[in-house]
């Protein structure tokens, strides 16, 4: 299972006590939702972008709790429900956000001779990659956020890697008739989370 992760409150996400789905929504609302239910069975929550698990602290009181889930990044201009705070003055943010990119000299130097500056230049590129794409990297990632929720909580069930040699080939009708029989709240999120896996048809 993959090293859990830290999230912002308005992260989308369902929270899994054993086998059992006992939350979906925003991670704030979620983890409150856990604390409130004191289930006997482990839980865990998964970002649904991702399927990767997401850390929770529930110690103390709620707002306790939520004020561990510190924004992050544009996260910080929005409340729980993902509505923005009053806005700053100045310049609009525009959603863009800052983070570090490493480079050697002569493509920075490309960059910076390139119409409307560096930030400019690597929004084309990154715009042009992904129109070239064909949708190959959005259908990789669902292949990759299924197998990180089954390998957290799927790994003991039958069938098991006969399902994942099936979301790995392509084979979403032979991946959804390998978990059929599994319980239904954990197969039912397997499959949402499938939505954008490649077919065999597409690769």
């Amino acid at each position: 299972m993959s090293t859990p992760t830290s999230a912002p409150p308005t992260t989308p996400c369902t929270a899994f006590a054993g086998h059992r789905r006992i939350a979906s929504g925003l991670l704030g609302e979620v983890a409150l939702t856990i604390k409130a239910c004191a289930s006997e069975d482990p839980v865990l929550v998964f970002d649904d972008a991702t399927g990767r698990v997401i850390d929770l602290d529930l110690r103390g009181t709620d707002a306790e709790v939520l004020a561990r889930l510190a924004p992050v990044g544009r996260d910080a201009d929005k409340d729980l429900a993902g509505r923005p705070h009053g806005r700053p003055r100045g310049r609009p943010r525009l959603g863009v956000t800052a983070r570090e990119v490493t480079l050697l000299p002569r493509h920075w130097e490309w960059l910076a001779a390139q119409p409307g500056g560096a930030s400019q230049a690597l929004r084309r590129l990154v715009d042009e990659a992904r129109r070239n794409d064909g949708g190959q990297s959005r259908s990789k990632a669902a292949q990759e956020r299924v197998y990180r929720f089954l390998a957290a909580l799927a790994g003991d069930l039958p069938g098991y890697e006969e399902a994942i040699r099936a979301l790995f080939a392509g084979d979403i009708g032979g991946f959804a008739d390998r978990i059929a029989a599994w319980p239904p709240d954990l197969a039912a999120y397997a499959l949402h989370l499938a939505q954008d896996a490649p077919t065999q048809e597409q690769e």
